[in-house]
């Protein structure tokens, strides 16, 4: 796995240990510790500005600094950098880490085409995990018998990805003014990259760092020496005391020291951030940027301020900026605009980061995912999902026009996130670690109290701004659940609607059909049999290609899947029927690239298979649905890709407005060629593919460039040659895609909340996003679609 930071700004992999780790924590102050940079702006203005403002007192000013100190004790040093941190998925964090984590090693998984050979994957049991070998605790197989616990599981997991969107809406809305600048940064600086967004932004969090501890250290030794002593619990108890209710209706306020700045755009914020960016740096080095720069220079802030507000009451609105000396004002104004530009970029791709996840795991509809980045992989943008916030961040914006309520709001969503990621992590305490009850227990209850504390004095706040995120989370929650929901319905049905294969062998290797030259993929989400589909197209159309092979693209419950165990292949009937069948493998942070180069990548892995058969480490020569073996593309493999020569053959196309299209077609010798020529004679087919050539002159610029050439060497079996000539023959002649369809209804007698989700939203969400094809980046040219109904 390629970490954000293991290049440099050239791409040129960084091999010391010891700079890597300093290179990354460099990085990470740009990318994770900016938002959380920014919160001394605000922090004592918005806790002293509401019910305490009748109780500005030296002690209370004391008490606000030292329960500042303990959260970020408590919760960003012990919860976050001394545990949150050593828990990864083989390298990644986040809510959807813990939640694969929970599915791999008990049987929570809902993903429908689970096989055992997804467990043979070299990342899916990590070192120091369980296996299957473990006999399962009673806890376990409790909540295992329980058909509703992996739902429930999955609407938590879904219910955090849904606040974090909703944050995403929230926190650009709380600066009016800041709205569109940010909106602009959303479609212009993201396109350069995460990386070079750190190397950029982390001199500039460095020197204000630096600056607002020097500030702080100015303010204690002028105003206040005495604030050390803020650093006794016993001022948390006279905070309390003297305050009363009113102290803790304003917890939200210090809970906005460890959340991050509220001008964060799309940030998943505070420090949360630094679990959810797990995967783009290491721990180590983010716990060097927090322990040795992040922590000591907040803290000195945090600390002089206080010592200035408790000589200084009536600064208390404009608290940070009245503490900076005259004559520094205005460089550190300077300064703090460039934070808060930091800020609003400090993890922007997470939004677009988290709906890729839910919509690879099947919980979200489909969307355009572009890469923003050559050289990391992972870094998108999701251009359906930007318009759709920029619409709701405008709304939020003109409808609330109060930063107070927007306050009130981002801190329910956030505090939130929160506990919900606690509780998470003590249920993989127990399930995947294997840790007492007890530690369990006191994980849970020592942080989730202090969570469910800050989050009590936000349900105070409901509704002055507080019923924004409810509203926001249940409206991406039912979008996300419907559309699992309708998958998950629709998969079972074609499920039960598949074709046996004792339907399918008797019919003989022509299978009943015209089989003309070509290679026929059908997509399809069943990891084994038929799908019905293809016998409705043969039904209407009883005419197919030579060779057929069943793909089946799905998700696994890793982060990544490295090439190599990508591919399982495996054969359907005897050899003669030339059916293949294919899955894909991906883990739910792998995007599919559009630019890869998906058939001849397909046709090498038949190859190999078929060589590995040959030699007895695949299947057996049998009439059934044979098993399948992971084969990577190598050297030893028959067959090769290799870039075509100049173009020897030209044809000219004209096309209906008088213009014409050239077309370069290589030298291929033999039956190759003749297949060619023959599948184009069409004037018409030649026209429509001229068309296409046109509109998409990159993918055929590829699809031009590469061809198949079978390697002469020695073959254990004669018919081995033979079976890859046809193979070869076949890929250049036609490749065609068939996507099937299943429409599903509900049925007459279903209840009405059954009709209203599956006849209404998820239909109308199934219409109104990216098309199967488009998602998978199919030539339209070559694309034949097939539908059937069902009721459900």
């Amino acid at each position: 796995m390629h970490s954000l930071l293991s290049f440099n700004h050239h791409g040129a992999q960084i091999r010391n240990p010891h700079k890597r780790v300093l290179l990354l924590a460099y990085q990470s102050l740009g990318i994770v510790f900016g938002s959380l940079s920014a919160s001394p702006l605000y922090v004592y203005k918005v806790t002293f500005s509401g019910w305490l403002q009748h109780h500005q007192t030296e002690d209370s000013v004391f008490g606000a600094c030292s329960l500042i100190f303990w959260s970020f004790v408590f919760l960003p040093l012990f919860k976050y950098v001394s545990i949150m941190l050593s828990v990864d998925d083989n390298g990644e964090g986040g809510t959807f880490a813990l939640y694969s984590l929970l599915c791999r090693h008990a049987k929570l998984c809902l993903l429908p085409n689970h096989q055992a050979a997804d467990e043979e994957v070299s990342t899916y049991f990590g070192p120091g995990y369980s296996n299957r070998k473990v006999v399962p605790s009673r806890f376990r197989r409790y909540i295992e018998k329980r058909k509703n616990t992996r739902t429930g599981l999955l609407l938590v997991v879904l219910l955090v990805a849904s606040l974090v969107i909703a944050i995403g809406v929230i926190t650009p809305s709380i600066s009016g003014s800041q709205t569109a600048f940010d909106l602009f940064e959303s479609k212009t600086l993201k396109h350069h990259g995460t990386h070079r967004l750190g190397i950029t932004f982390s001199p500039i969090v460095i020197i204000w760092l630096l600056s607002i501890a020097l500030l702080g250290i100015y303010n204690i030794t002028k105003w206040n020496p005495r604030i050390f002593q803020a650093l006794s619990p016993y001022y948390i108890y006279k905070f309390f005391i003297t305050t009363g209710k009113y102290g803790w209706a304003s917890l939200g306020g210090i809970f906005l020291c460890v959340t991050g700045d509220w001008q964060c755009f799309f940030s998943f914020p505070g420090t949360e951030a630094m679990f959810a960016d797990l995967g783009q740096f290491t721990a180590t080095s983010m716990r060097v940027a927090f322990l040795v720069v992040t922590y000591p220079c907040l803290m000195l802030q945090y600390m002089g301020q206080a010592a200035f507000l408790s000589k200084n009451f009536s600064a208390v609105d404009t608290s940070f900026y009245a503490s900076v000396p005259e004559p520094l004002f205005w460089p550190v104004f300077v300064i703090a605009i460039s934070i808060g530009i930091v800020a609003s970029q400090a993890a922007i791709s997470e939004t677009f980061s988290i709906v890729q996840q839910c919509q690879s795991l099947g919980c979200f509809p489909r969307v355009k995912i572009v890469h923003t980045s050559r050289w990391i992989h992972g870094k998108i943008y999701i251009p359906e999902i930007n318009w759709i916030l920029m619409i709701l961040i405008l709304a939020v914006t003109l409808g609330f026009r109060d930063t107070t309520l927007l306050g009130n709001a981002y801190g329910m969503a956030y505090t939130s996130v929160t506990l919900l990621t606690t509780s998470l992590m003590a249920l993989a305490m127990t399930l995947v670690w294997h840790k007492s009850v007890m530690h369990t227990l006191l994980f849970l209850l020592f942080f989730g109290s202090m969570e469910i504390i800050f989050l009590s004095s936000s349900y105070m706040r409901i509704h002055r701004g507080g019923w924004l995120p409810i509203m926001l989370s249940s409206v991406f929650l039912g979008v996300m659940y419907v559309w699992h929901y309708g998958g998950r319905r629709k998969y079972l049905t074609d499920v039960q609607n598949r074709i046996p294969m004792k339907r399918i062998l008797p019919l003989g290797p022509s299978l009943g059909i015209i089989r003309t030259p070509g290679i026929g993929i059908i997509y399809t989400e069943l990891a084994t049999g038929i799908p019905a589909t293809f016998s409705h197209f043969l039904t209407n159309l009883p005419c197919f290609y030579q060779v057929i092979v069943f793909v089946c693209i799905k998700t696994i419950h890793v982060p990544h899947i490295s090439h190599k165990e990508r591919y399982l292949i495996g054969r359907i009937g005897h050899k003669s029927y030339q059916m293949y069948r294919c899955i894909i493998r991906y883990g739910y942070k792998d995007v599919h690239k559009s630019n890869e180069d998906f058939e001849n990548s397909l046709v090498m892995s038949i190859a190999e298979f078929i060589e590995l058969e040959s030699e007895g480490s695949g299947t057996p020569d049998w009439s059934g649905d044979g098993r399948l073996a992971v084969v990577r593309t190598s050297e030893k493999t028959g067959m090769r890709m290799v870039m075509s020569e100049a173009a020897k053959t030209a044809e000219r196309v004209g096309s209906g407005d008088g213009s014409s299209i050239s077309i370069s077609i290589s030298n291929w010798a033999g039956p190759a060629a003749a297949a060619m020529r023959s599948s184009s004679k069409s004037a018409i087919l030649r026209r429509l593919k001229a068309l296409y050539e046109q509109e998409a002159p990159a993918h055929h610029s590829r699809r031009s460039q590469m061809r198949c050439e079978l390697l002469d060497k020695d073959y254990k079996h004669p018919r081995v040659k033979e079976e890859l000539m046809e193979l070869m023959e076949a890929k250049h002649a036609e490749v065609g895609y068939v996507i099937g369809h299943s429409y599903i209804k509900a049925r007459r007698n279903s209840t009405f909340l059954k009709k209203l989700a599956v006849d209404v939203a998820y239909s109308m969400l199934r219409r109104n996003c990216r098309a199967p094809g488009v998602a998978l980046s199919i030539p339209r040219i070559s694309l034949i679609m097939a539908g059937t109904n069902s009721y459900i």
